[in-house]
């Protein structure tokens, strides 16, 4: 499996071949820590996605807060209730007027 740090890494490596901004928000641990992506539509709406693994044991994406995007304060709330649980989550943020997430595994 691939370690959190250098995934993150490829996953903002994509970003930047599009010319949209990525950063890492909070630094979680490098070699299996959990992986939250926001994407920041840029008019006080946000997207979240959290990784999970399936069944077969694959990495997949989740929204869990709702399919479509919600106000940003909703997504950083959500967020900080996850860093308070789990002080070694990654926190990814793209900011992309388009919504576009950049995850190449799949999206449910």
């Amino acid at each position: 499996r691939l370690r959190t740090d250098v995934w993150i890494n490829a996953l903002i490596r994509r970003c930047q071949m599009e010319a949209v901004p990525a950063m890492v928000v909070n630094r979680g641990f490098e070699v299996s820590g959990s992986v939250l992506v926001k994407v920041n539509l840029l008019d006080g709406s946000a997207q979240i996605y959290s990784a999970m693994t399936n069944l077969e044991g694959e990495r997949v994406w989740i929204r869990p807060l709702a399919p479509e995007p919600s106000p940003e304060s909703e997504v950083d709330g959500y967020i900080n209730r996850q860093l308070g649980r789990d002080g070694d989550l990654w926190v990814i943020e793209l900011e992309d007027r388009q919504g576009r997430h950049f995850l190449q595994e799949k999206v449910e």
